[in-house]
């Protein structure tokens, strides 16, 4: 018999962390819920309301301000900004380069990890981002933290834009994607951190469906365990 728990996957930037936890949640009939949305979702409009993310008391009436939700659309989750459907806006270049300095807030990330601790607090969910294990769920029973070489990510990431229909340089991105990674594992808040008791798994030679079929098996195993 298996029982429910709760999945925390973390990782770098294009590391496929969002793509392998919907694999997994869709697999385990598990609610999933997409942590870095969120802090895209706050840097949006941040970005859209001219918000002076140096000044405490800016971010805190920005926050105030801000209804993040998640909903099903043709089977996607898709995220909500003030009722509003985000889910291409926050991916685009403008808060790719913001998002990581947003994130870094101490108001934001105490706000967020408030929210998804209020969202995942029941069994059965599955959260990726770059603090699951280690902040937001240190008690999660299974941990998973994804990694692959940069010139790997590079190219993943270039080929999503590319799908979206936005022109960006490999040179772009790559800076990019470092910049997040400096800024995300030495923030003073909650940096990016692999859990003590967290799974490595490199990715940087596997398919989505390798690395799936891999940690579904991973994901069955610690259910058999809990329920035993």
């Amino acid at each position: 018999m298996e029982k429910k728990i709760t999945i925390a996957v973390d990782g770098f930037a294009s590391c496929g962390k969002s793509t392998l936890a919907k694999g997994i949640a869709k697999a385990l009939d598990y609610a999933y819920i997409d942590t870095g949305a969120m802090y895209r979702a706050v840097t949006l409009y941040c970005i859209e309301n001219e918000v002076n993310i140096k000044d405490d008391a800016s971010i805190q009436n920005a926050l105030d301000a801000i209804d993040i939700r998640f909903k099903t659309i043709d089977g996607k989750n898709t995220t909500f900004l003030n009722d509003k459907n985000v889910e291409e806006d926050i991916r685009k270049m403008p808060v790719n380069n913001l998002v990581s300095e947003v994130a870094a807030i101490s108001l934001v990330r105490r706000a967020m990890v408030r929210q998804q601790q209020e969202m995942g607090k029941e069994k059965g969910v599955i959260l990726d981002g770059r603090d699951i294990g280690t902040v937001v769920f240190p008690d999660a029973e299974l941990k998973l933290f994804m990694t692959a070489n940069i010139n790997v990510r590079t190219q993943r990431r270039l080929l999503e834009l590319q799908a979206k229909g936005q022109t960006v340089s490999l040179e772009e991105i790559a800076k990019n994607l470092q910049h997040r990674d400096h800024i995300d594992s030495t923030r003073a808040d909650s940096p990016l951190k692999q859990a003590d008791d967290a799974i490595v798994i490199d990715n940087s030679n596997l398919s989505e469906s390798e690395q799936l079929a891999m940690c579904l098996a991973l994901s069955k195993l610690r259910m058999r365990e809990e329920a035993s």
